[in-house]
């Protein structure tokens, strides 16, 4: 037996131990990581700030459905996701809207009541 046959071994015995439910798993929370990147990288202080904090905050509870309007959000020009957190327009999407609304209210650019 050499080290080869003892790295196999210890891969299958991985591979069995965490099966597809791991492998969902590590692939949303990848996704998770590279969204809060994404968030904190945006190329202006500004919008780094808007959406860093906020994903820091919100990307664990996430689900993968929410993961993926959030992913969709952070594909979209900083100009247009500025316009809907600060003013209030619409991007036409309504889930991408509640995301943005979700948003204003974690940052507190919401009138209340």
């Amino acid at each position: 037996m050499d080290v080869l046959d003892i790295v196999r071994g210890l891969a299958l015995t991985q591979k069995q131990r965490h099966g597809k439910a791991g492998l969902m798993s590590s692939d949303l929370g990848m996704r998770r990581r590279r969204a809060l990147w994404r968030a904190t990288h945006r190329g202006s202080k500004e919008m780094d700030f808007l959406l860093g904090r906020f994903a820091e905050h919100a990307l664990d509870s996430m689900n993968a459905s929410q993961i993926a309007v959030f992913e969709r959000l952070i594909d979209t020009p900083d100009p247009a996701i500025e316009s809907c957190v600060l003013e209030g327009f619409s991007l036409g999407e309504p889930d991408l809207d509640e995301l943005i609304e979700r948003l204003r209210r974690f940052h507190g650019l919401t009138a209340t009541d």
